[in-house]
């Protein structure tokens, strides 16, 4: 079965609520596609008005953290339950970010993947390499250990309803893009890695992103490579042109 394109979208800590619903009535015409489909993971206050907004439309809301309890004295944290109970399918975790900022780790990605699937919410789990580890030939090898223990404990059906995002860290928000070539080796390393741990039927349907500075005009050469399955988009995923993107293949 073909691996469908999934163009997601990661705001980060951009736009007020008012400012989401303007924007995704602004993206429904040009993210339209039957071809794609489409994501926009969102800060946690701004999901009810997104979802209000795509309402009727192809793109699909999602968030961009959950923590791994259902419930307790966690001041600032969000609960799956509260996910669902709005609506919402979609989640990323363990980007590099929340690795860097917010001290994330392996471990506590596993937790919330395992939790995710508990609530019937497909996370979409970041891996990634800085450029001193590119530079000192370990990028398989660190990404390897942090899929490895991400999916530690998951059965095979639900390791092939996961969604990995390959983000190296040298490329998000700093313009410069790994080539296609860069990115597959990467992607393709990853899928043989879910082979390894899960055999060839995970390995085949599960969908494996890029994200690093993904652009309408280099979506298609990404896109096109076999075992790149969608961009995971920052910037880009803010303005209506993000449908260059969803419509990369016109």
């Amino acid at each position: 079965m073909a691996r469908r394109i999934l163009a997601a979208g990661n705001w980060k800590m951009n736009k007020t609520p008012s400012e989401t619903k303007a924007a995704i009535e602004a993206m429904k015409a040009t993210c339209a596609s039957e071809e794609t489909e489409v994501l926009l993971c969102v800060p946690s206050i701004d999901i009810p008005a997104a979802l209000e907004a795509a309402a009727g439309s192809n793109i699909q809301i999602g968030a961009e953290n959950v923590y791994f309890e259902d419930s307790g004295a966690y001041t600032g944290e969000v609960a799956p339950n509260m996910l669902t109970d709005l609506g919402v399918k979609y989640v990323i975790l363990g980007h590099s970010e929340r690795r860097e900022y917010f001290a994330e780790t392996n471990e506590t990605v596993n937790k919330k993947m395992i939790k995710c699937f508990e609530h019937g919410l497909i996370p979409i789990m970041c891996c990634g390499e800085s450029l001193t580890q590119r530079e000192q030939g370990v990028t398989m090898d660190f990404i390897r250990q942090q899929v490895k223990v991400g999916f530690l404990g998951l059965t095979a059906d639900q390791a092939k309803a996961a969604i990995i995002a390959y983000e190296p860290i040298w490329a998000i928000g700093t313009g410069k893009t790994a080539t296609s070539d860069q990115a597959e080796e990467v992607c393709k390393g990853i899928r043989d890695l879910i082979r390894e741990l899960y055999g060839d039927e995970t390995a085949e349907e599960i969908r494996i992103l890029y994200g690093g500075s993904v652009k309408g005009s280099n979506a298609a050469e990404l896109f096109s490579k076999e075992d790149i399955d969608g961009g995971l988009v920052g910037g880009a995923s803010l303005k209506p042109d993000f449908g260059d993107i969803v419509n990369y293949n016109k």
